[in-house]
C-alpha cells in the first residue's frame, strides 16, 4: 500500500472511531444537577399575563410599599424613583421627546401586570425572588403611585392591577398572533 493510501486509511479509522466515541458518550448522561419535580418547577414559571392570568392572592397600596421601596429599592432607584442612570430610572420619561425617549415605567410599560411580573422574578437585584407577592403588590403600588397613575390608597391585587390603564398602553403593536 501506498504512502497516500496509508494515510487515507489512517484518517478513515480515525473519523470512524471518534464518530463512535462521539456516539458512545451522547448516550451516557453526563450527571450534572438533579432532575427538578414539578413543585421545584412551578417555583419558576411566575409569568404575569397582561390579562391577569399568573397574577398571585394578595394585596397592597402605594402606602404600605412606600416603606418596602425604601429598604429593598431605593438603594438602586433613589428614594423618588429618580435613580442614578437611565437604566435605574423608574419615573418621568417621555416617550415622545426629541431626543433619545426615556423608558420608564410611567412612559414605556404598556400594562401595569408587566410591572407586578418583572419585580416579581427580577427584583432586587441583589436577591431576585426574594419578595413575598404582597411585597411585590405593594412596591408595584408604590412605583405606580410615583408615577401620578393612582392615587396612595389604591388597593392593587389580582383584579384591580389588570384595570389600570398604563399611559402608553396603546404604543405597542402586537405581532405575538401573526405569522
Amino acid at each position: 500500500m501506498s504512502l497516500p493510501n496509508k494515510l487515507i486509511a489512517i484518517l478513515v479509522t480515525l473519523a470512524v472511531s471518534q464518530t463512535g466515541f462521539v456516539l458512545v458518550s451522547q448516550a451516557q448522561s453526563v450527571g450534572l444537577g438533579t432532575p427538578i419535580s414539578e413543585s421545584q418547577l412551578t417555583d419558576f414559571d411566575q409569568i404575569a399575563g397582561p390579562d391577569g392570568s399568573g397574577l398571585p392572592a394578595g394585596s397592597g397600596t402605594a402606602l404600605q410599599g412606600q416603606a418596602v421601596f425604601e429598604t429593598q429599592c431605593a438603594v438602586c432607584h433613589a428614594l423618588g424613583g429618580e435613580g442614578s442612570s437611565a437604566a435605574t430610572v423608574l419615573v418621568g420619561g417621555d416617550m415622545h421627546s426629541e431626543g433619545t425617549p426615556l423608558r420608564t415605567v410611567g412612559s414605556y410599560w404598556p400594562y401595569a401586570s408587566t410591572l407586578f411580573d418583572y419585580i416579581r422574578r427580577a427584583m432586587p437585584a441583589t436577591a431576585p425572588k426574594s419578595l413575598s407577592d404582597v411585597e411585590v403588590y405593594q412596591v408595584t403600588a408604590y412605583v405606580l403611585y410615583l408615577n401620578g397613575i393612582i392615587d396612595q390608597y389604591k388597593l392593587l391585587n389580582s383584579d384591580s392591577l389588570t384595570e389600570i390603564d398604563m399611559p402608553n398602553k396603546d404604543g405597542f403593536i402586537d405581532f405575538s398572533q401573526t405569522q
